[in-house]
């Protein structure tokens, strides 16, 4: 179903074929926030934004106008782990948003004048994300779950860092960090592959492959703490984490099924049944599984009233414990693989997401599972497989705490 192919450079290239009028394509690079050093701290996510301000051969309009302009949409994001610039566009114009990839990769020039502008735009995500409790309680769990490793600082960066990137530091993190062997080309589009590689022959094959600077050979050693911080809050939020598998880890897909019961986004997981509707204790309560190239984290945050807050965290323990101590029924276990495949079959559905989810498993193992292969490894999860990874990870004396109060 995936197509693969590997440039001279190192560059890789996967491909789905498509029936539709519309082309997602994407490029993947491994580099994210946790590979920046002490003052380069927002690095990655400040490049996400200033890459289209412009290159040697265009302008910053010319830059958005080029995809846009054909009714298309450019776009891109920054984890810890990789950057990804994307575009959706009609198939005829492939062409250009794979040239202009390349463009603003390898010829961006960073004029001071532009990142100054967009200096300010950041600053202003930064406040709105500080004016955000249930989205900042993660990035401050981070920080004192993994601190002093580089996992622990947040993908925004400090306002006092973005202030002082100049132009020779943006190209020299790039010239360090952004080299065709972290890159990978990910396209969903009515193409032949042949032609498609002879596209990223014309426009990436000419760069040369050099090693990147990029080191991440120290997995984290996840401190334990229970912290509360007042802020001027009407809601307790409420944030309990402890460490996951990594994504190679042989346990992954049995947590990812493990998460998607606990709470994942349908309403009948267990937490929102057991917590929300039996007690109407909270508004939130979820559960998200974020594995990393070397840790993995496991949270749950709820927004619940400050009077609630020991009886939630005591339903919370309550329920992880049940899945250490008993075995899930074949009916249980089925109803939960169902449910899972189903979700993953839907969001996968969209082409867009198809793109970026085998961009990044491509750049992470190589290869991309078809939603078959996928289905079969959820399928051959056991019961006994849930409680012996519940039972693993999920132990109370494991969880760190954080907490928000008004």
């Amino acid at each position: 179903m995936y197509e693969y192919h590997t440039l001279n450079n190192g560059l890789r290239i996967i491909f789905r074929h498509s029936d539709s009028a519309v082309a997602y394509s994407g490029v993947y690079i491994n580099i994210g926030s946790r590979d920046e050093q002490p003052t380069e701290y927002g690095m990655a996510h400040f490049i996400e934004h200033s890459i289209f301000k412009g290159t040697e051969h265009r302008r910053a309009y010319h830059i958005l106008n080029r995809i846009d302009g054909v009714g298309g949409e450019l776009n891109a994001f920054t984890t810890k782990e990789e950057t990804c610039i994307y575009a959706s566009s009609m198939n005829e114009h492939l062409e250009r948003c794979l040239e202009l990839f390349a463009d603003v990769l390898f010829h961006s020039v960073f004029p001071q004048k532009e990142l100054d502008k967009e200096k300010d735009v950041i600053i202003e995500e930064i406040n709105s994300y500080q004016d955000s409790p249930s989205e900042l309680i993660y990035d401050e769990f981070e920080e004192f779950i993994y601190e002093g490793h580089p996992l622990a600082h947040n993908i925004l960066g400090s306002k006092r860092n973005v202030r002082h990137f100049t132009p020779e530091q943006v190209r020299d993190f790039m010239r360090r960090n952004y080299t065709t062997d972290r890159m990978v080309v990910t396209v969903v589009a009515n193409i032949k592959f042949d032609h498609l590689i002879r596209l990223c022959e014309r426009f990436f094959g000419s760069y040369e492959r050099h090693k990147s600077d990029a080191q991440r050979n120290t997995a984290p050693q996840p401190c334990h703490f229970d912290k509360t911080i007042n802020r001027h809050t009407h809601q307790t939020h409420l944030l309990l984490g402890c460490p996951a598998p990594n994504i190679y880890n042989e346990d992954k897909v049995a947590f990812t099924l493990l998460n998607n019961i606990i709470g994942g986004p349908a309403m009948n997981s267990r937490l929102n049944v057991a917590i929300r509707e039996r007690y109407g204790f909270c508004y939130t309560i979820e559960s998200q599984y974020v594995p990393f190239s070397d840790a993995g984290l496991f949270y749950i945050y709820a927004g619940i009233d400050s009077d609630a807050l020991e009886r939630v965290k005591h339903l919370i323990h309550q329920e992880l414990q049940h899945f250490a101590d008993h075995a899930m029924t074949p009916r249980q276990l089925q109803q939960a693989q169902r449910q899972l495949i189903g979700q993953m079959t839907i969001v996968n559905d969209l082409a867009l997401n198809e793109m970026q989810s085998i961009g990044k498993a491509c750049l992470n193992y190589n290869k991309a599972d078809t939603i078959e292969e996928m289905t079969a490894d959820i399928l051959s999860i056991t019961a006994s497989d849930i409680q012996t990874t519940a039972a693993r990870y999920l132990d109370a004396q494991s969880f760190s705490i954080l907490t928000y109060r008004g």
